[in-house]
């Protein structure tokens, strides 16, 4: 590996002082001596370097945020889900087919709320057959055709099946 070159060392620096560290712990600083004088060097045709492009980042449905209201009336139970998908005593296959059609008529007809019933995980040493719907549903949802149509993914309140269920927010339908 070599060492960095005056003129890489200043570059590296400048970037460096741009970066803002992902924790809210301060990170020390490292400082880069700056050399005497900047040359640059000479070329005979302009250098061409492809733009840095930072990866977009994409949220999980979990972690979006909806506004405060939202989340008060869904924490509260106060919300009524526009639709309900039941998905006890399906297979994989069918859970994953009734939630794709399911998604598909709730955003043609303008829906907000999804009730989706999942059912409870079960805990325990495997084989455990059961939960394995629960399990996979977030990953569904992520990996959807719908997925850009779904606002958010929280957890449904105690009178619409708790820990067993979930509500799926979609996105207001966009204006044509």
């Amino acid at each position: 590996m070599r060492s960095l070159s005056p003129e890489e060392a200043e570059l590296w620096g400048r970037v460096a002082s741009t970066i803002r560290p992902l924790s809210r712990t301060k990170l020390a600083s490292e400082t880069v001596e700056k050399p005497n004088k900047f040359t640059r060097p000479k070329t005979t045709s302009p250098v061409i370097r492809p733009a840095a492009v930072a990866p977009a980042r994409r949220i999980p449905l979990g972690e979006r945020t909806l506004d405060g209201s939202w989340d008060k009336r869904l924490r509260g139970g106060a919300i009524v889900p526009d639709r309900l998908i039941d998905l006890h005593g399906m297979t994989l296959d069918t859970a994953w087919a009734a939630i794709d059609c399911g998604l598909e008529q709730a955003i043609a007809r303008g829906d907000r709320v999804i009730l989706l019933i999942t059912g409870h995980h079960r805990h325990g040493e495997p084989p455990i057959q059961r939960g394995r719907i629960r399990a996979a549903v977030h990953d569904w949802l992520a990996a959807s055709r719908h997925a850009s149509n779904i606002a958010a993914v929280r957890g449904a309140h105690q009178r619409h099946g708790g820990g067993g269920s979930l509500y799926l927010i979609l996105k207001r339908p966009q204006c044509r």
